[in-house]
């Protein structure tokens, strides 16, 4: 029926059935079937016998509801009833009370209705209403969350709206403007709310589960330190290495992990192929693995260190993996045969990190013996020791150009190479305040700010960032898909929840009965001390007043 339906009809063509309906009429429909507690919408509509209550309802109410133009009279007929029931009907077996129209898959049609619809007050009220009806309704709950989906992608105005025992499904409201709006009741399933505005929101017995959140952006499940992460090429992926001995890839959007287990100890490194398609691990069981991305299973393994492996980098041409260990050597594998092409020794202490160069000609790397180190990878021979640094270096890294090489070092300095030169760039040097140029944000070279000692860092983004300041919050759930209680979240963007205000109500309590308490003693002490001297008494009651009131 579903299939058939959309092939006579097409969702635009349903919303335009409305054109002629006076748009008052969905509040007062709202009203009545509040007022008759109706669970099954188009039941009640198709009685007929509900259909003369509801006319004569909306007409008892009618002097209530009258247009701005007094003299119009309010005329809400059989008419008007049948083409809101008929728009009901379609809309319940139509596939936008089914499919997720926030879902990728839907996202172009979806876009092309939003572009269709954006400037038609009467179906903007459609929708309004449909959203309204899922707290009647749960046969058109589907329906009425694509309609707040909808709404909130246009962009209307949704501050201050009653959205009372709401009951929204599988879509998204990123971004919605909720500002001073009452929620109470509401239930929410398989929503992503990033970005949306709750500030002065009333939020009392919600159920909210399955919440997806971008702020959040944790992801929990390792049991021991984290040592190393790495983004696949297209940023889908994340991978972790941990003193728990796993690796864990995780799906960024969703946070959902799988986890790779096969070395005996901690991961100090994990590194993606350039093509994602392979992920190499480096360990303290002295081994690096090569792990097909795809099916989390182990390719490779790589023996020949005799120490603890701590930092694996991929070539740019993906066909050659660097590994550098604490038996302070550094080795090349053949990523196809998963064989040692070559060993570099030099170093005369651990090896911390290694990075190819851009091009792949130039291997860095870095060690406890406070040195660096650039290596000819074609023929294997060592080009220049850095020094310069006077306490381990853990970290080395090339610029995108090639030409210049960062390190970070115990000794608290980042330090600045020319890797042509083979030498540290001075601070003084006119190269380094080039390259220091090219790392400050734009807004900075458009003077829009003067300078001073106090500056206000503001991030700017694309995406809207969560804000719930001052929305009121009594018992209810708030939980996200992973099974995180969301309430410190909440807290800590200026949510107030009413176990906070009885906790406060208690204390002002016991401070007013000290209070009262200590002007009885006062008082007594008063008449048995100073009664004798009546001036005296004044003044000093009068200061112990004062000093009561300001505490």
């Amino acid at each position: 029926m579903q299939g058939c339906f959309q092939a006579k009809e097409s969702l635009t063509d349903i919303f335009d059935q409305i054109k002629d309906v006076d748009q008052q009429i969905f509040g007062v429909i709202l009203e009545i079937l509040r007022k008759e507690k109706v669970q099954d919408l188009i039941g009640f509509l198709s009685d007929f016998g509900n259909q003369r209550l509801l006319e004569s309802s909306i007409q008892q109410q009618g002097e209530k509801l009258k247009l701005r133009d007094k003299q119009q009279k309010w005329s809400v007929g059989r008419k008007d009833l049948e083409q809101i029931s008929n728009v009901l009907r379609k809309l319940k077996d139509h596939e936008f009370n089914y499919k997720d129209f926030s879902s990728e898959e839907n996202e172009e049609s979806t876009l092309s209705l939003i572009n269709t619809i954006k400037d038609n007050s009467k179906i903007i009220d459609l929708l309004q209403f449909l959203v309204h009806l899922t707290s009647i309704d749960e046969s058109i709950i589907q329906g009425g969350s694509n309609s707040l989906h909808l709404l909130v992608q246009m962009k209307v105005d949704l501050s201050e709206i009653n959205f009372n025992n709401i009951k929204i499904q599988n879509t998204s409201l990123v971004g919605g403007n909720f500002v001073r709006c009452n929620f109470s009741g509401s239930q929410f399933n398989n929503i992503n709310i990033s970005g949306i505005n709750l500030n002065g929101a009333q939020l009392f017995d919600c159920i909210w589960k399955d919440l997806r959140i971008h702020e959040l952006h944790k992801f929990n499940g390792h049991t021991g330190a984290v040592q190393s992460v790495c983004f696949s090429p297209d940023g889908n992926k994340l991978a972790s290495g941990s003193d728990d001995s796993s690796i864990r890839i995780w799906d960024v959007k969703t946070g959902q992990q799988s986890q790779l287990d096969g070395h005996d100890y901690c991961i100090n490194s994990v590194c993606f192929s350039p093509d994602g398609n392979t992920l190499a691990s480096g360990s303290a069981d002295w081994f690096v693995f090569l792990w097909d991305s795809k099916t989390r299973k182990i390719k490779a393994k790589l023996n020949g260190h005799t120490g603890s492996v701590q930092s694996v980098c991929f070539s740019p041409d993906g066909n050659t993996l660097v590994s550098g260990s604490i038996d302070n050597s550094i080795r090349l594998w053949d990523v196809g045969t998963g064989l040692q092409k070559v060993q570099l020794d030099g170093h005369d202490d651990a090896v911390t990190s290694i990075c190819f160069s851009p091009d792949g000609n130039i291997l860095a790397s870095s060690s406890y013996d406070l040195s660096i180190r650039l290596w000819d990878v074609k023929t294997g021979q060592q080009k220049a020791k850095l020094d310069g640094h006077t306490s381990t270096v853990y970290s080395v890294c090339f610029s995108p150009d090639g030409k210049t090489l960062a390190s970070g070092s115990n000794d608290k300095s980042i330090r600045l190479w020319d890797v042509q030169e083979e030498n540290q760039i001075s601070s003084t040097d006119k190269q380094q305040k080039d390259i220091l140029a090219e790392l400050k944000t734009p807004l900075f070279f458009n003077n829009l700010l003067q300078e001073s000692k106090n500056i206000t860092i503001l991030r700017i983004s694309k995406t809207p960032l969560f804000q719930a300041q001052g929305a009121l919050i009594m018992k209810g759930d708030f939980i996200d898909y992973q099974g995180y209680d969301l309430r410190q979240l909440l807290k800590s963007k200026g949510c107030c929840f009413q176990e906070d205000f009885k906790q406060k109500q208690f204390f002002f309590n016991i401070t007013i009965i000290i209070k009262f308490i200590t002007r009885v003693f006062i008082n007594y002490f008063f008449i048995r001390f100073y009664y004798s001297s009546s001036l005296l008494g004044n003044i000093f009651w009068d200061f112990i007043k004062t000093v009561i009131d300001q505490n």
